[in-house]
């Protein structure tokens, strides 16, 4: 499981995060909502080690996060950031190949070039695979992305805002395929994104954030409440059900 205990986080004395502790189970899909400015990304990227925080702990699988060795931690977990610049010229292939960096150090072995060719499979991108990035539209590179990090095949995934650049038909491909590593590969994925209404039909439990405090946490069927998401975002939410599943209608 993943464990965070009086995480914050500030900047020139301004306090962005936390205070926040929690507990994100193992397992299935937990996605992280709330306002622009919540503190979403500054959590994921905490737990991620890509950001330290200004105080508290994490723990990704019993490992601490902070003394863990990289190459160790890095085979355990994967995280994509929202905003990912490549100034190399790469193929489709070549980038996802950089997701076996901690268990090759750059030498890709046969089984290394199987979970690449498995996660280009994966995200449908085998048209694409000797393409250059910069010959790819925002959605398809996005795509292509979330399979460099599948291709590390770690146990927890991070992601944020996988959605970005996405058109509707495409964002729901890939939440399918999320779901699917969720449970036909055993991953813990952890995501962080805007639609509520997509978090709540593939996903397992919802966390909350507002103003740099994790509001309240629990099953869709929790989360997906009149008075929960109008108190999360601020601004009238009704729930309705559509064919079975809570949708938010964001009210006038």
């Amino acid at each position: 499981m993943i464990e965070f205990a009086d995480v914050s986080k500030s900047y020139q004395g301004t306090v962005v995060l936390g205070p926040v502790s929690g507990v994100i189970e193992d397992g299935g899909i937990t996605a992280v909502v709330g306002p622009n400015g919540a503190g979403k990304s500054t959590l994921l990227t905490i737990i991620g080690r890509l950001l330290d925080p200004t105080s508290g702990t994490v723990t990704v699988g019993g490992m601490d996060v902070r003394t863990s060795k990289s190459r160790d931690l890095a085979k355990h977990l994967s995280i994509l950031r929202q905003e990912n610049h490549m100034t190399a010229r790469l193929t489709v292939r070549e980038l996802v190949g950089f997701g076996r960096f901690p268990h090759s150090q750059g030498r890709l072995t046969p089984q290394c070039r199987e979970k690449v060719e498995g996660a280009i499979s994966f995200l449908n991108l085998a048209d694409l695979a000797d393409r250059f990035l910069d010959q790819l539209s925002g959605g398809q590179r996005q795509r292509a992305f979330v399979a460099m990090v599948l291709a590390q095949d770690t146990r927890y995934v991070l992601l944020d805002e996988p959605l970005n650049n996405l058109d509707v038909k495409h964002s729901v491909l890939m939440m399918r395929q999320l779901r699917r590593a969720a449970d036909e590969l055993g991953k813990t994925v952890v995501l962080v994104i805007h639609d509520i209404n997509f978090a709540a039909a593939y996903s397992d439990r919802i966390i909350a954030l507002r103003d740099g405090q994790v509001v309240t946490s629990g099953t869709v069927a929790e989360m997906m409440d009149d008075a929960v998401l109008t108190d999360v975002f601020d601004t009238p939410v009704e729930v309705h059900h559509i064919n079975g599943r809570p949708t938010a209608v964001y009210a006038a």
